[in-house]
Protein backbone atom coordinates (compact mmCIF):
# COMPACT_ATOMS: atom_id res chain seq x y z
CA UNK A 1 0.00 0.00 0.00
CA UNK A 2 1.15 3.50 -0.81
CA UNK A 3 0.35 6.54 1.29
CA UNK A 4 0.54 10.22 0.53
CA UNK A 5 0.08 12.89 3.19
CA UNK A 6 -0.45 16.49 2.25
CA UNK A 7 -1.05 19.53 4.46
CA UNK A 8 -2.19 22.93 3.32
CA UNK A 9 -2.96 26.19 5.10
CA UNK A 10 -6.22 27.77 3.91
CA UNK A 11 -6.61 31.44 4.83
CA UNK A 12 -10.27 31.39 5.80
CA UNK A 13 -12.46 30.38 8.71
CA UNK A 14 -13.32 26.73 9.39
CA UNK A 15 -16.98 27.03 8.40
CA UNK A 16 -16.20 28.58 5.00
CA UNK A 17 -13.49 26.02 4.31
CA UNK A 18 -15.76 23.14 5.31
CA UNK A 19 -18.65 24.49 3.23
CA UNK A 20 -16.46 24.58 0.13
CA UNK A 21 -14.86 21.14 0.50
CA UNK A 22 -18.01 19.37 1.70
CA UNK A 23 -19.80 20.33 -1.51
CA UNK A 24 -19.25 17.65 -4.19
CA UNK A 25 -20.05 20.31 -6.79
CA UNK A 26 -16.72 22.03 -6.04
CA UNK A 27 -14.58 18.99 -6.83
CA UNK A 28 -14.28 19.94 -10.50
CA UNK A 29 -13.00 23.41 -9.52
CA UNK A 30 -9.93 21.91 -7.81
CA UNK A 31 -9.21 19.20 -10.40
CA UNK A 32 -6.90 19.91 -13.36
CA UNK A 33 -8.92 20.44 -16.55
CA UNK A 34 -6.74 17.96 -18.47
CA UNK A 35 -8.17 15.24 -16.20
CA UNK A 36 -11.51 15.58 -18.02
CA UNK A 37 -13.41 15.34 -14.73
CA UNK A 38 -17.15 14.93 -15.36
CA UNK A 39 -19.79 13.95 -12.78
CA UNK A 40 -22.27 11.51 -14.31
CA UNK A 41 -24.97 11.34 -11.63
CA UNK A 42 -27.03 13.96 -9.87
CA UNK A 43 -25.36 15.07 -6.66
CA UNK A 44 -26.58 17.19 -3.75
CA UNK A 45 -25.09 20.48 -2.63
CA UNK A 46 -23.72 18.88 0.56
CA UNK A 47 -22.21 15.46 1.05
CA UNK A 48 -23.45 12.88 3.49
CA UNK A 49 -22.40 9.40 4.57
CA UNK A 50 -23.36 6.89 1.91
CA UNK A 51 -23.32 9.40 -0.97
CA UNK A 52 -22.16 7.72 -4.19
CA UNK A 53 -20.53 9.92 -6.82
CA UNK A 54 -20.05 8.54 -10.32
CA UNK A 55 -17.72 10.34 -12.69
CA UNK A 56 -15.30 9.93 -15.55
CA UNK A 57 -11.71 11.10 -15.65
CA UNK A 58 -9.09 10.95 -18.38
CA UNK A 59 -5.82 10.88 -16.43
CA UNK A 60 -3.62 9.46 -19.19
CA UNK A 61 -3.60 9.33 -22.98
CA UNK A 62 -7.09 10.86 -23.11
CA UNK A 63 -8.59 7.47 -22.22
CA UNK A 64 -11.77 7.93 -20.15
CA UNK A 65 -12.08 5.91 -16.95
CA UNK A 66 -15.25 5.40 -14.96
CA UNK A 67 -14.90 5.95 -11.26
CA UNK A 68 -17.37 5.62 -8.38
CA UNK A 69 -16.57 6.88 -4.91
CA UNK A 70 -18.59 6.66 -1.74
CA UNK A 71 -18.48 9.16 1.10
CA UNK A 72 -18.08 6.70 3.95
CA UNK A 73 -17.65 9.01 6.95
CA UNK A 74 -18.50 12.64 7.69
CA UNK A 75 -17.72 14.43 10.95
CA UNK A 76 -19.02 18.00 10.50
CA UNK A 77 -16.25 20.64 10.53
CA UNK A 78 -13.65 17.95 11.25
CA UNK A 79 -13.16 15.36 8.49
CA UNK A 80 -14.68 13.22 5.79
CA UNK A 81 -13.58 10.08 3.97
CA UNK A 82 -14.13 9.00 0.40
CA UNK A 83 -13.43 5.48 -0.84
CA UNK A 84 -13.37 4.14 -4.36
CA UNK A 85 -16.05 1.58 -5.10
CA UNK A 86 -15.20 1.19 -8.79
CA UNK A 87 -12.18 2.54 -10.61
CA UNK A 88 -8.54 2.13 -11.50
CA UNK A 89 -7.23 1.38 -8.00
CA UNK A 90 -7.49 -1.83 -6.04
CA UNK A 91 -7.93 0.31 -2.89
CA UNK A 92 -8.47 4.07 -2.61
CA UNK A 93 -9.09 5.53 0.86
CA UNK A 94 -8.90 9.32 1.08
CA UNK A 95 -9.22 11.14 4.41
CA UNK A 96 -9.77 14.92 4.43
CA UNK A 97 -9.08 16.54 7.83
CA UNK A 98 -9.78 20.16 8.82
CA UNK A 99 -8.40 21.92 11.87
CA UNK A 100 -8.79 25.52 12.95
CA UNK A 101 -5.41 27.22 13.40
CA UNK A 102 -4.36 30.81 13.90
CA UNK A 103 -5.33 32.81 10.83
CA UNK A 104 -7.16 30.01 9.04
CA UNK A 105 -7.50 26.28 8.61
CA UNK A 106 -4.98 23.50 8.34
CA UNK A 107 -6.28 20.98 5.85
CA UNK A 108 -4.64 17.57 5.78
CA UNK A 109 -5.18 14.80 3.26
CA UNK A 110 -4.17 11.22 3.97
CA UNK A 111 -4.47 9.13 0.84
CA UNK A 112 -3.88 5.37 1.09
CA UNK A 113 -4.04 3.38 -2.13
CA UNK A 114 -3.13 0.09 -3.77
CA UNK A 115 -2.55 -0.32 -7.47
CA UNK A 116 -3.67 -3.59 -9.11
CA UNK A 117 -1.59 -5.82 -11.43
CA UNK A 118 1.15 -6.89 -8.98
CA UNK A 119 4.67 -6.11 -10.20
CA UNK A 120 3.29 -4.24 -13.23
CA UNK A 121 1.34 -1.98 -10.89
CA UNK A 122 4.50 -1.33 -8.87
CA UNK A 123 6.36 -0.41 -12.05
CA UNK A 124 3.50 1.87 -13.17
CA UNK A 125 3.52 3.54 -9.75
CA UNK A 126 7.24 4.23 -9.97
CA UNK A 127 7.06 5.43 -13.58
CA UNK A 128 4.04 7.72 -13.50
CA UNK A 129 1.23 7.08 -10.99
CA UNK A 130 3.07 8.47 -7.95
CA UNK A 131 4.06 11.66 -9.77
CA UNK A 132 0.55 12.08 -11.25
CA UNK A 133 -1.08 11.84 -7.81
CA UNK A 134 1.37 14.40 -6.40
CA UNK A 135 0.77 16.67 -9.39
CA UNK A 136 -2.99 16.64 -8.75
CA UNK A 137 -2.45 17.67 -5.11
CA UNK A 138 -0.05 20.43 -6.19
CA UNK A 139 -2.66 21.73 -8.63
CA UNK A 140 -5.31 21.65 -5.92
CA UNK A 141 -2.97 23.51 -3.57
CA UNK A 142 -2.59 26.36 -6.09
CA UNK A 143 -6.32 26.48 -6.89
CA UNK A 144 -7.28 26.62 -3.21
CA UNK A 145 -4.96 29.57 -2.70
CA UNK A 146 -6.50 31.28 -5.75
CA UNK A 147 -10.03 30.66 -4.47
CA UNK A 148 -9.40 31.73 -0.88
CA UNK A 149 -6.68 34.28 -1.58
CA UNK A 150 -3.36 34.70 0.16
Amino acid sequence: MYQLKHKQFVPTDLETCWDFFSSPNNLKKITPSYMGFHVKNEIPEKMYEGLMIEYTVTPMLNIPMNWITEITKVEHLSYFVDEQRKGPYKIWHHEHHFRKVEGGVEMEDILSYVIPFGIFGKIAHALFVKSKVKEIFEFRNKKVLEIFGV
